[in-house]
């Protein structure tokens, strides 16, 4: 992908993020969209909003709409790798890549998280990504907080953040932050995170950041991964209280059956980043 100004970036993180959504709109209604339907939605013409959706997408729209069906989901369940094998090959050293984008982090000691962010000041800013508005807050560490809130609302999604650090500081300030998510987006660079939890939740997360990208697990496989294989409900909490999205990915814990299970931020979000990621995964090899 050639290199994009800021505010063709932001330009395009909207349009894909509109996409996306008519075309989970469409397939949770059966009725998937043809590239002159969708393109005509976005007020483009067939050929660039295709070059467009490929270059960001990886595929065609029409090769990405095929990843959102019923039956997508169970065969990347059907084909994943075993967590702790995944985890034996990339390590949890704290590096990972993902493709282009190399994924630094470390994680706040348990006297920290008791503080409840006590001394702590967080940065917080609005951006857009391929999924929508986004809150993202962050540290001098790295980013602590990435809420989508096209389903709850922008300051829902801030209050939901905040409240897990009441004792913190926030202040609204997007650009120590934005090098960071528009690298998480984009695919390349380093993003730098800072992991605010309990020591359990912790090991749950580290195990997530495990997972490569187009590839999906199982609660179960996770707990087994971490040590406690009895403890399923738990690792299902703890995901679900993941407050760094899409980077720590519980988009890609999914249930045993291949049912997506939930996702705090809203179903449609998990599915758009499934697809995205597999299309994106066949896509490169």
């Amino acid at each position: 992908m050639t290199a994009m100004t800021a505010p063709e970036t932001a330009y395009h993180y909207k349009l894909i993020a509109r996409a996306l959504d008519e075309i989970d709109a469409a397939q949770a209604a059966g009725m998937p969209l043809s590239l002159e339907a969708l393109a005509a939605r976005l007020s483009m013409s067939p050929a660039h909003f295709q070059r467009l959706f490929s270059a960001w997408v990886g595929v065609s729209p029409k090769r990405y709409q095929q990843y959102l069906t019923l039956d997508f989901v169970r065969a990347l369940l059907a084909r994943r790798m075993p967590l702790d094998e995944v985890a034996h090959q990339a390590g949890l050293s704290g590096t990972g890549r993902l493709h282009d984008l190399v994924l630094r982090w470390e994680a706040m000691t348990p006297g920290a998280f008791a503080r409840a962010g006590d001394g702590l000041t967080i940065r917080w800013g609005r951006f857009e990504t391929p999924f929508g508005p986004a809150i993202a807050m962050g540290t001098e560490q790295g980013l602590c907080g990435l809420a989508f809130s096209a389903e709850m609302g922008a300051q829902e999604a801030f209050d939901d953040l905040a409240r897990r650090w009441p004792a913190a500081a926030f202040h609204e300030d997007p650009e120590p932050l934005r090098a960071w998510v528009e690298a998480a987006f984009a695919r390349h660079g380093e993003a730098r995170l800072t992991l605010i939890g309990a020591p359990f939740q912790i090991k749950v997360w580290e195990a997530l950041l495990s997972i490569p990208s187009g590839q999906v697990t199982t609660y179960s496989d996770i707990a087994e991964a971490i040590g406690h294989p009895k403890a399923v409900r738990a690792v299902g909490t703890a995901v679900g209280r993941n407050p760094i999205s899409f980077l720590i990915p519980c988009h890609r814990a999914l249930r045993k059956s291949g049912g997506l299970g939930g996702y705090h931020w809203g179903l449609g979000v998990k599915r758009a980043m499934l697809g995205w990621e597999a299309a994106r995964a066949e896509a490169e090899g």
